[in-house]
């Protein structure tokens, strides 16, 4: 089924508000955010980092140490009265419920509790004078890192950047990871890939690191346990800040080889998943940003996708949260809150299975909470959505990792990033000595040292 829906953001997005960089400094947070509420209260004042519960540590279920771990939902919003809250959705949420027989969400109280340790903070007032892009706007040339490029994003590409810099440490380590591909329509087949990975950020480390020449954006490295199909294959990859090269080797395992992928990198289709997912779609966004325009719309209240503690719970099993046709329901949790419009369209000449793309910042952290793919026609194509938790290991910072992408053509979603099902969750590092947080980990010779084990 085909969702045909206006593409304009000033017809979808009827709620469009003013930003917050019109405003007096002093009304804003450290990133650039209202602190203050909404008018009717629904969206409250800013409260800060939220402080690692009592009894947590790493390796313990998150959900169940969470502070507001027994709340109701306020309500839920169906197909049967989805026009009450239609002015505080996006085309692509509308299009679920559309499509997705007794699609869901559950509407919780909001809390404004994501933020950076003091430290990340001091490097985000220096990055108020000091961060640039360079000519194309397409490349980040200076800032200091962790911390945000960008307080109060004034662009589209300065939002994005945001994004794609937020702090998760030095890097986080997946010891299982779930990818998994709905059945298509009439089918019970499942696509189930299971793998290990390693994320590294070089400019993650404690401290204020001034982002130099040639640095990477982060480098990443993973190798599939199952299917047997592709068990044993793996990939190093690195992003860099400066220009659009990616360097990406990979180990055939059939072959014992390790193989320089000439393009693997924007719309490539990943191996192993039928062309329903791309490189440059993990986590909502992933990459490299020169193929599209980017605009910042404006600001909107929105329910998204927040505290979503039961999509990182590697407690339950895959049958429990992930339906044939969805998401279970019951493991989403939406609050209201605003979110910065950005609007990605592909630039005249560039090539890209995507026509435009539209995503969804928070506007507290510029976490990605939701977005759209509109097809070379203009017609919306898919609906995605980040779950993000805090990351009290981190000092207070939030994060989205499990992600969903909905593929409203094909009537099939993708899930990544997942640790439910695995027993065991993702490990985010301040600091470490690991090998694996070393630049010369993601290397050819590496990879085919660490595979031929």
């Amino acid at each position: 089924m085909r969702i045909f829906l206006k593409t304009s953001l000033a017809v979808a997005c009827t709620a469009v508000i003013a930003t917050a960089w019109a405003q007096s400094p002093g009304n804003l947070t450290i990133s650039g955010a209202e602190k203050a509420g909404n008018a009717d209260g629904q969206i409250p004042v800013y409260e800060g980092p939220e402080s690692t519960p009592s009894g947590w540590s790493v390796g313990k279920v998150r959900a169940d140490y969470w502070r507001y771990k027994s709340e109701k939902p306020l309500f839920s919003i169906s197909a049967a009265n989805i026009d009450k809250y239609a002015d505080k959705l996006s085309p692509g949420q509308i299009a679920l419920f559309k499509q997705i027989k007794n699609y869901r969400m559950d509407v919780y109280p909001t809390h404004r509790d994501c933020g950076y340790p003091d430290w990340v903070q001091d490097n985000i007032k220096k990055n108020e004078q000091g961060a640039k892009l360079d000519a194309s706007g397409d490349h980040l040339q200076s800032a200091m890192l962790p911390g945000l490029p960008f307080p109060g994003a004034k662009t589209g590409q300065q939002a994005i950047w945001n994004y794609l810099t937020r702090y998760r440490g030095v890097g986080a380590k997946w010891a299982k990871i779930n990818t998994l591909v709905s059945p298509r329509p009439g089918s019970a087949d499942w696509i189930s890939v299971t793998s290990h990975q390693t994320l590294y950020f070089p400019w993650g480390k404690k401290g204020a690191n001034a982002l130099g020449p040639g640095e990477s954006l982060f480098s990443i490295y993973f190798s599939y346990d199952a299917p047997a199909a592709l068990a044993g294959q793996g990939l190093v990859q690195t992003f860099n800040f400066s220009n659009n090269e990616t360097p990406t080797y990979y180990y055939f395992s059939g072959q014992r080889r390790v193989r320089r992928m000439p393009s693997y990198d924007y719309d490539a289709p990943q191996i192993g998943f039928e062309n329903q997912y791309t490189v440059d779609e993990p986590w909502l966004f992933n990459g490299d940003i020169d193929r599209f325009d980017w605009k910042l719309v404006g600001k909107k209240e929105m329910y998204v996708p927040y505290n979503d503690f039961a999509m990182g719970d590697f407690k339950k099993t895959v049958d429990e949260v992930f339906k044939p046709d969805q998401v279970d329901p019951s493991a989403r949790r939406y609050e209201l809150h605003r979110v910065y419009v950005v609007e990605a369209t592909l630039k005249p000449n560039m090539r890209h299975v995507s026509q435009k793309k539209v995503l969804y910042l928070d506007e507290d952290t510029y976490l990605a909470l939701a977005g759209e793919d509109y097809d070379a026609q203009g017609k919306l194509w898919k609906a995605k959505e980040g779950y993000p938790v805090p990351v009290w290991e981190l000092g207070g910072t939030c994060d989205v990792e499990p992600f969903a992408q909905y593929n409203l053509v094909a009537g099939r979603y993708v899930t990544d990033q997942t640790v439910i099902g695995t027993g065991e969750d993702v490990h985010y590092f301040e600091s470490s000595s690991d090998p694996s947080f070393d630049s010369g980990y993601y290397t050819a010779e590496n990879l085919r040292a660490i595979s031929e084990r």
